[in-house]
């Protein structure tokens, strides 16, 4: 059975996603391993006391520096790869968007997948640089090729890439699969228009009642007024002259007058 081509980017985008939250999940889990055996192997050499072991760089079995505050420091940054794993799985699984969106724009749904390779790559090269064992190597090598991938596809599809993979993206190009038809039937041949029912009901309904006694009937009914229209002239004016005006004067009768017997 063949897929369309989006299919295939949406699997393939959200089987890297799968992939990159397992990698984290090991990185997180690695991390706490470490500060267990960090403070295990401190309090080791506490115990044997610090004038044995006092040109030693690194506390044997961890990767303390023997400086001062050296234990605190290593503890800060195993905490802080754990903090920005857990905000990198919560980007992937993508709640909650509007925290993102607003706080940490680079990790929202408005960006790609190039951010997020780039902190991966970033906390996968900090925890290579330092000696680890083998679980944890692997876990950090893992994360680096995933992050090295999540920067590729942000070149690729840049800020489309979050969008390719989301499930309710999908639904909503699904709905849009089919072509969307216009309906080309005269208005009174649609199933919606009005004309054909009444055709089929034997009559048609009246909606107009016009200026009339019956329309005033309806208007009031419903609630409507229509108010007498104003007098144009006021009560106390004079009436209106008539037709023929009585400033000209009548024109006189001719005194002349036609003889009987005039040809």
């Amino acid at each position: 059975m063949m897929f369309p081509p989006r299919a295939y980017i949406f699997i393939g985008l959200n089987g890297i996603r799968i992939l990159s939250i397992i990698s984290m999940i090991l990185v997180f889990s690695s991390s706490i391993f470490v500060i267990v055996k960090d403070i295990q192997a401190v309090n080791r050499f506490t115990a044997q006391g610090a004038s044995a072991l006092a040109d030693c760089e690194y506390i044997p079995g961890s990767d303390v520096p023997n400086q001062p505050a050296g234990v605190f420091w290593a503890v800060v940054n195993r905490l802080l790869i754990i903090f920005e794993v857990i905000m990198l799985i919560l980007s992937e699984i993508g709640w909650p968007a509007v925290f993102f969106d607003r706080f940490f724009p680079v990790l929202g749904s408005a960006f790609g997948l190039g951010p997020l390779g780039i902190f991966q790559c970033l906390m996968a090269a900090s925890i290579l640089s330092h000696h680890a064992d083998d679980f944890t190597l692997v876990a950090a090598f893992f994360l680096f090729a995933l992050g090295c991938l999540n920067m590729l596809l942000g070149l690729v599809f840049r800020e489309r890439a979050k969008t390719r993979r989301s499930i309710t993206s999908w639904r909503a190009e699904a709905k849009g699969v089919l072509p969307s038809t216009h309906d080309l039937r005269p208005t009174f041949a649609r199933p919606s228009s009005t004309f054909v029912s009444s055709i089929f009901k034997g009559k048609e309904e009246k909606t107009s009642f016009g200026f009339g006694r019956q329309g005033e009937k309806t208007a009031g009914l419903k609630g409507f007024l229509i108010s007498k229209p104003l007098e144009t002239l006021p009560r106390y004016a004079p009436p209106p002259r008539s037709e023929r005006s009585d400033s000209r004067p009548s024109t006189p009768e001719p005194k002349f007058k036609s003889s009987g017997t005039a040809l």
